[in-house]
């Protein structure tokens, strides 16, 4: 880190997600003394065009399933031109730490390798890292006993016309109970109701796995050239920790004169929404 200067924590959405989701990390970090940036990824947040049907009430399923995505032409490159172009423009005021969680795990480790040059360190917060081709193609040889899984089957939208994209009705979880208690233990179970209602309605309906691609595996001669650090959850039913520790394993095998810092909070997979004091102080702890 360079001396003297405070560095911008620069946020990166997981799946379904959005900028919204980093406010309460952001408020903490700036009653710390830090600057932050939460991007919206192409396709989500206030860049997309969302789909108008997910937020009219009461929700007309048909016209749900048949809206065009705002994700259904957004690839990983186009994550990582969006984000490459927010860190120059940053670049400018100082050290820079990129973090991400879940899937934008994937968009943060092509980024590391586009430009590693622009970064000061890069975080993981349960965040997806691969670190080889077989993690892409195989069954892991880990257990994972995640809860997400069976909670989302039950707020799939079927039928949705753009083939790829994954649309997921969050805010029909507002109208039944026993799918709003199984959707907060999978996602944010250390949360009050209220808390997890504010996510919910925060969160995008649409989500492309486009990201899963080579590009998205960290590279030694790129990633592997920045400090990172892997922000275990302890408490994650969504990346349970065996497959937090699985990545970490992985990784540090492509790259074992650059391990992973790895530190361990008793938190949940978006713990940094409904506790944000905690991760704030963890994230200036590492500057």
């Amino acid at each position: 880190m360079r001396a003297t200067m405070r560095p911008t924590f620069v946020f990166v959405h997981g799946g379904s997600s959005n900028a919204a989701a980093w406010g309460p990390l952001q408020n903490e970090l700036a009653l710390l003394g830090h600057r932050s940036h939460a991007v919206d990824l192409p396709g989500h947040g206030a860049r997309a065009d969302g789909v108008a049907a997910y937020y009219r009430q009461p929700q007309d399923t048909e016209a749900l399933a048949d809206a065009p995505s705002p994700v259904r032409a957004v690839t990983l490159q186009d994550n990582v031109r969006h984000v490459v172009d927010t860190l120059r423009r940053l670049a400018e005021h100082g050290p820079i730490v990129l973090v991400g969680n879940s899937l934008g795990g994937l968009t943060i480790s092509a980024v590391a390798n586009a430009v590693p040059e622009l970064l000061d360190r890069v975080v993981y917060l349960s965040a997806l890292c691969l670190s080889s081709p077989a993690m892409l193609t195989e069954v892991w040889d880990v257990a994972d006993d995640n809860l997400l899984d069976a909670a989302a089957a039950r707020i799939a939208v079927p039928d949705v016309r753009d083939p790829g994209v994954a649309r997921l009705n969050w805010r029909s979880a507002h109208a039944d109970a026993d799918l709003f208690a199984e959707l907060k233990a999978a996602i944010m179970a250390d949360s009050t109701d209220h808390q997890f209602r504010l996510l919910l309605d925060s969160m995008d309906p649409d989500e492309t796995h486009a990201a899963l691609e080579p590009a998205a595996l960290v590279r030694a001669d790129g990633w592997g050239r920045v400090p990172h650090t892997y922000i275990r959850l302890s408490e994650d039913c969504s990346i349970t920790p065996a497959v937090q520790d699985y990545m970490i394993r992985q990784a540090d095998a492509l790259t074992p004169h650059n391990p992973f810092q790895v530190h361990t909070l008793a938190a949940s997979h978006v713990g940094y929404f409904s506790r944000p004091q905690v991760f704030a102080e963890l994230l200036a702890d590492l500057v």
